[in-house]
């Protein structure tokens, strides 16, 4: 069998149409069809419950398709080798962080020092899809606050940091050191979208106080966050560690909160079995010392 076979297989799989399929693979239908005719005459077993362009796996072609998947696999992991070869100086690293507020801080520090190492960040929200994804090796390293387990997946704690409200300085709180989170039951809470991890943690946080957050806007990006809550629109949840200069601006006040005690821990996972460059160790090495000389 040839590789493109198994490429146009693994395409057909994943639509599951024909049509689809050769679409994206720029190939006719009907050469699409005899060469997936041609495997599973080949193999000696139909691969697919045909339903006019409409394909579904049947028993054999799940079987087939982990097979194939994992060759897939292997082929991509000794190009990662052989592009690593190169060394340090242009490597690529792939990561998944929780941690928006932090991201910023930890790759000016590490890119001044490594300028042609290529970060590239997966939004992933669930603790399963971050699995998954250092599962099948589309990720090198995820920062999270919640601990990422599996067979092959190490997990490393970091840090633990108490969260804390930031709020304009003109408002009721900025002047107390630390308030009961049922406090805040009423006020305009400033927050990242309902998708997002941190967002999960938070919104659970309200839920132990008895109350469901009010929320006034709901953005994607958290350097938007902490510039509406300096206008004076709403107050927001916020790591210290993550605040870097914004910790001292005027126009906020950062105060602790008490019952419930809003404890986050920190922690960095990756795949043991999953190959990693020498960029991606290196970035792995730097997230480990940051965290702990913080």
């Amino acid at each position: 069998m040839e590789f493109l076979q198994l490429k146009y297989f693994q395409t057909v799989a994943r639509l599951e149409h024909f049509t689809q399929a050769a679409r994206e693979l720029n190939v006719s239908q009907p050469s699409l069809s005899n060469s997936i005719h041609r495997l599973e005459k080949k193999l000696g077993v139909p691969l697919f419950v045909r339903e006019g362009r409409r394909v579904k796996l049947n028993a054999f072609g799940r079987t087939y398709l982990r097979r194939v998947e994992r060759a897939f696999f292997e082929l991509e992991e000794g190009e990662r080798e052989l592009a690593d070869m190169a060394g340090l100086q242009h490597g690529v690293v792939s990561i998944s962080i929780t941690l928006p507020y932090v991201l910023p801080m930890l790759l000016k520090e590490f890119l001044t020092d490594h300028p042609h190492v290529r970060i590239i960040q997966h939004q992933l929200g669930s603790v399963l899809e971050i699995q998954n994804e250092l599962e099948n090796a589309a990720i090198d390293l995820s920062i999270s606050t919640t601990p990422v387990t599996g067979p092959d997946i190490e997990w490393l704690t970091l840090a633990e940091e108490e969260l804390c409200l930031t709020v304009p300085s003109s408002h009721r709180f900025a002047s107390r050191d630390c308030i009961s989170l049922s406090e805040a039951a009423n006020e305009p809470f400033i927050a990242l979208a309902s998708h997002s991890h941190f967002r999960e943690i938070t919104d659970g946080f309200c839920r132990q106080a008895g109350f469901e957050p009010r929320i006034a806007f709901e953005l994607e990006e958290a350097s938007s966050i902490q510039t509406l809550v300096e206008m004076g629109l709403g107050i927001t949840f916020t790591l210290p560690l993550s605040l870097g200069n914004r910790a001292s601006n005027s126009n906020t006040a950062q105060v602790k909160v008490k019952d419930p005690v809003c404890l986050r821990t920190f922690g960095i996972a990756w795949n043991r079995k999953h190959y990693l460059s020498e960029a991606a160790i290196r970035f792995r090495e730097f997230v480990i010392h940051f965290f702990r000389k913080a």
